[in-house]
């Protein structure tokens, strides 16, 4: 029986080589890519299917009192608000009807509105979140802003609907279950 022997230097040689090998054969260069025609599909945005839901007319919110209603389901509390000033995502005549989540992005204990101040505020932790500037977080525990309803306004019926939701609703892996 012969005993060969084999350098470190040759094995990493022989080792490395079988690695860069085997990386071109999976790997294609980008020349071979698939054709142009042949999109790739768009795995950077996901689009949820939210359905409409009327939440109120115009007429019935009173400046600085919420309207409770749910959505995208039963198990999902929101509010909307009458600010009295302009709102960005605002809605109605003088775009400052808001919706939000009313569970704190924190650890999901209800949020209330105060009206003096068109603030949320969460009685557990202490978080607070601006109404009047999307829901931005601006004291507390919570790290992220509450999340916002997507309003829609129907001029000629004053019907607000609900139709989708900015951020993620506390203790969710997507928004529509």
């Amino acid at each position: 029986m012969s005993k060969e022997t084999i350098t470190r230097r040759t094995f990493l040689k022989v080792g490395g080589t079988s690695v860069a090998a085997t990386a071109a054969v999976i790997v294609r260069p980008a020349c071979a890519a698939a054709p142009a025609a042949v999109a790739a599909p768009q795995t950077s945005h996901t689009l949820l299917p939210y359905v409409p839901k009327m939440v109120a007319s115009a007429g019935q919110l009173a400046q600085g009192t919420p309207l409770q209603f749910t959505y995208p389901d039963a198990s999902s509390p929101c509010v909307a608000v009458k600010l009295g000033a302009a709102a960005p995502g605002g809605v109605g005549p003088n775009k400052d009807i808001v919706a939000y989540s009313v569970m704190c992005t924190h650890m999901g204990c209800p949020v209330a509105f105060d009206s003096g101040t068109n603030t949320f505020k969460c009685g557990c932790h202490y978080s607070m979140f601006d109404a009047e500037k999307s829901g931005q977080m601006i004291a507390g525990q919570a790290t992220e802003n509450l999340p916002r309803i997507r309003l829609s306004y129907d001029e000629k019926t004053g019907k607000i609907s609900a139709t989708g939701i900015d951020g993620m609703l506390y203790g969710r892996q997507a928004n529509v279950l």
